[in-house]
């Protein structure tokens, strides 16, 4: 074997890893850029940048390594989700790339479930209409910006812009694919009655693939820009979700992955399309064949501590502020914190919810309110949880738990006692990048499956178990969900 490599077009810079066929990362280049916010709720950008840092991230990369392009056997994409890439005839950017954090949309997403029908939308789809999604986008272009959308001809997703940089092909994984709310679940292809409804061109939307195949090969121009040999096999991917779970080894009915940064995902994969009626937790394709999966989204979790930290304690360390909360009994003395401080989507799909402190008294100082950010989140993400019991996944036993968040003990033991699972942690920490290379490692034929690959490549340590506090926390727990209705309408009135 040789090696492959995964390519993470994330929302702040593109990342590319090469992995052996052992599963070790060997090394990875990165190349940063930012993003632009020209009005207040916007949040776009330029897709050469993503070209841009992706020829020179896999440059650092071989070169760093040493290692020839003639050494890599395939590539696998992933990045963020959700993004509008729009392009005319000549595959030329019409305009800067809505990114999935933009919040322009509410009247498209009201638009959309007039046009199909919201009970009708959440059955084909697996998700009500909200602003971070692909369709509320286009609709927005088109009623805004109507010069601009009569040239586009094309329509793709940011790590999809960079397949076709690289190998000239319009393709999209049915991962990220099922993220644009344009998606039959069941079918695991573009829904003809969505586009139908909201008059959207079929031609305008490239043919989907699994996350393993082969979606093209790289072109002598592409081979020139980044050092890879021309003809090497590009694999589809997937969302950037979806790879992370593949990186972490979630890949079968019972696994369960979380990541905490700052948004926090809780990620299930199912044997069927079972979504919430309500929409409160998306259901999309998972990156591998016969799997579909669940997941609630957090939009403040890290995110959450990093806000105290920077309101009242700006010159502690991340990891001296959580090990403070260790001297704190759990649910000390009814004081919650509510984690929406940048509204919310699950288990709350609402854009005007407001964090809070609720119970504080004149014998609450730093240590607790620390305490109860950490709940606050765990009890957040255990919301999301319970939303995907209700909807049909099966209860976790293992908890694939990855990001920033996971550094602070404190905080593992927190979430183990509210999950109320173990927590197990990845060996590699690249996440959606390494679950593009597993993706990869399968195109290549190094495995014949998904799952083959994950059971070779992933290892994996035991970080937390549920404790003697988890009873203690599920009483908390009961206190906490309760806080939300009645705050809502103080909420709703700003």
């Amino acid at each position: 074997m040789g090696f492959v490599v995964g390519i993470d077009v994330s929302t702040t810079a593109t990342k590319a890893v090469l992995v052996d066929g052992s599963g070790a990362v060997v090394g990875s280049g990165t190349a940063e850029y930012g993003v632009d916010m020209p009005r207040p709720l916007w949040s776009e950008q330029d897709p050469e940048s993503w070209w841009s840092a992706a020829q020179a991230a896999i440059r650092s990369l071989l070169a760093s390594t040493g290692t020839g392009g003639d050494q890599i056997e395939a590539v696998g994409l992933t990045g963020q989700m959700h993004g509008a890439v729009l392009l005319d005839g000549a595959d030329r950017v019409v305009r800067p790339a809505i990114l999935w954090n933009d919040q322009r949309t509410a009247a498209e997403c009201d638009e959309i479930r007039r046009a199909v029908g919201p009970e009708r939308l959440i059955a084909i789809t697996g998700n009500d209409a909200i602003a971070g999604l692909t369709a509320p986008k286009l609709l927005w272009v088109r009623g805004h910006e109507a010069a601009t959308w009569a040239t586009v001809r094309h329509v793709l997703l940011p790590k999809d812009y960079l397949r076709l940089r690289l190998t000239g092909d319009h393709a999209i994984d049915k991962a990220d694919g099922a993220g644009t709310l344009l998606f039959d679940l069941a079918s695991r292809t573009w829904s003809d009655e969505v586009l139908a409804a909201l008059d959207l061109d079929p031609s305008l939307f490239p043919p989907t693939f699994e996350g393993p195949e082969v979606t093209g090969t790289i072109t002598a121009p592409a081979a020139d820009a980044t050092g890879l040999r021309a003809g090497t096999p590009v694999i589809a991917g997937g969302g950037d979700q979806a790879a992370n779970a593949v990186g972490v080894g979630v890949v079968d009915v019972g696994t369960v992955a979380l990541s905490l940064g700052t948004s926090g995902v809780i990620f299930a994969p199912t044997e069927g399309p079972i979504h919430d009626a309500a929409g409160r937790v998306h259901a999309f394709c998972h990156a591998l064949p016969g799997r579909w999966h669940l997941m609630s989204v957090m939009l403040s979790a890290a995110g959450s501590l990093r806000w105290l930290r920077d309101t009242i304690a700006p010159d502690a360390e991340f990891g001296d502020l959580a090990a403070s909360a260790s001297g704190v009994r759990a649910a000390e003395d009814g004081l919650f914190f509510l984690p929406y401080l940048s509204g919310e989507r699950s288990p709350h799909p609402d854009p005007l919810a407001r964090g809070a402190f609720v119970g504080l008294t004149l014998q609450h100082d730093r240590r607790h309110m620390t305490r109860a950010v950490l709940e606050g989140v765990a009890f957040g993400l255990r919301d999301g949880l319970d939303l995907m019991l209700a909807a049909g996944m099966p209860a976790p036993v293992e908890i694939r738990a990855s990001g920033g968040g996971l550094a602070s003990g404190v905080w593992r033991q927190i979430l183990a006692d509210v999950l109320d699972a173990e927590l197990v942690a990845p060996s590699t920490t690249e996440g959606a990048a390494f679950g593009a290379a597993v993706l990869a490692a399968v195109g290549a034929g190094w495995f014949t499956d998904v799952p083959s690959a994950t059971s070779a490549l992933v290892h994996r340590q035991s970080v937390a178990s549920p404790g003697p506090n988890r009873s203690r926390m599920a009483e908390a727990h009961a206190a906490y969900r309760a806080l939300y209705p009645a705050l809502a309408p103080i909420f709703h009135r700003a």
